[in-house]
């Protein structure tokens, strides 16, 4: 086979394809990307058997039809360092040789015939939302998930559908972050309660491939399998077998407690100032709501003590609470510097409710006091 490509567009597609590809398998191929070049088109595929990746490339002049296996690192470097606007790649026996007006360069090859399939997948029924709000989604839950945990379902994010809301949500047993927004419905479409749990890499995968906010991406579920389409991308991923938590059940009442407005960028800065003295034997910090103002103190042995306070607008009775620092600071960073959010606390030893005005809560526990 042979073709010519430009080198930039080349390398927009390769990337998101390549994330997929193991760094190490005992299947070697599988540290490669497949590029199947046609007259009528050029895919890209990866795949570590558990996720599964197809992206369309433009760009692509086919002289000669055909497959060519693309080991990652290599071929990679070539794309990142090269400096030639095209190149051109032809396939002889197991070696494959890269030209460039300035360069060139001859990498080893597999059989593409031995490349595992990545099949492209079709259904009259799906879920189709923004590709912005997708992002959005996996942004600010994807980091309270657990895969290290010997519950095999915390280590991904349950999908439900609420009408015509979909609700992604991850826990690791200390904290939960939930999010939802609007999608469109297409045909019957099972997102079974409880059951339907994405890999919290497939998620991240997702949303690393798309690179056009403005497009949608469309949702299909097929027995033990998620299929997420957006542009010239199609990802198939496994879905976790388990049953997840019932979550709804962690949340607290907010009809006794007060809602308490912050603003997301300034906290942050005080967080971050309180923290510099914690450590992973002393992570939790305390929060105190009283007379306007918010204070944060910390202490730990050979590190000392910090204290820091921002206004707020709440004039209710003190309260007090000690969360880890770091399940607050990641709640924050998944929101814009400009943005406000709400704290519910009911007492030092009630979960403690964050939401957004966008269909965003997050739960933390707090810790012990001696903490």
């Amino acid at each position: 086979m042979k073709f010519t490509f430009d080198r930039e567009m080349m390398l927009s597609s390769f990337q998101p394809a390549a994330a997929v590809a193991p760094s190490r398998s005992p299947k070697p191929i599988l540290q490669s990307v497949k590029l199947i070049c046609t007259e009528g088109e050029s895919i890209l595929m990866a795949t570590d058997t558990e996720v599964g990746v197809r992206i369309g490339v433009d760009g692509v002049n086919v002289e000669v039809p055909g497959s060519v296996v693309l080991p990652v690192d290599l071929f990679g470097q070539i794309l990142r360092e090269c400096t030639d606007e095209s190149l051109t790649v032809e396939m002889k026996d197991t070696e494959i040789s890269v030209d460039g007006e300035t360069s060139s360069y001859k990498i080893p090859s597999q059989n593409p015939d031995e490349f595992p399939d990545v099949s492209s997948v079709e259904n009259d029924s799906y879920l189709e939302m923004p590709a912005r709000l997708m992002s959005e989604l996996i942004k600010r839950t994807f980091f309270a998930t657990d895969s290290e945990s010997s519950r095999y379902a915390l280590g991904g994010l349950l999908l439900e559908l609420d009408g015509n809301n979909l609700i992604a949500v991850g826990t690791d047993g200390r904290r939960l972050a939930k999010m939802q927004g609007p999608v469109e419905i297409t045909g019957t479409v099972e997102l079974g309660s409880s059951s339907t749990i994405v890999p919290t890499r497939s998620m991240t995968l997702i949303s690393r491939a798309i690179v056009n906010p403005e497009a949608t991406v469309k949702i299909i579920v097929n027995d033990n399998q998620i299929v997420f389409v957006s542009d010239k991308i199609m990802l198939t991923s496994r879905l976790v077998e388990g049953r997840y938590p019932k979550w709804k059940d962690v949340f607290p009442s907010t009809t006794e407690t007060k809602a308490i407005d912050i603003d997301s960028g300034e906290m942050l800065s005080k967080l971050k100032q309180a923290a510099i003295v914690a450590n992973d034997d002393s992570r939790g910090i305390n929060f105190t709501f009283a007379n306007g103002t918010l204070t944060m103190d910390a202490q730990a042995a050979e590190r000392g003590q910090s204290h820091t306070e921002m206004p707020i607008a709440y004039e209710g009775e003190k309260i007090s609470v000690t969360m880890d620092h770091r399940y607050v600071s990641d709640f924050l960073k998944a929101l814009d510097a400009t943005s406000q959010f709400s704290i519910f606390i009911e007492n030092a030893q009630a979960a403690v409710l964050f939401t957004t005005e966008d269909g965003y809560s997050y739960i933390i526990m707090p810790l012990a006091t001696d903490r």
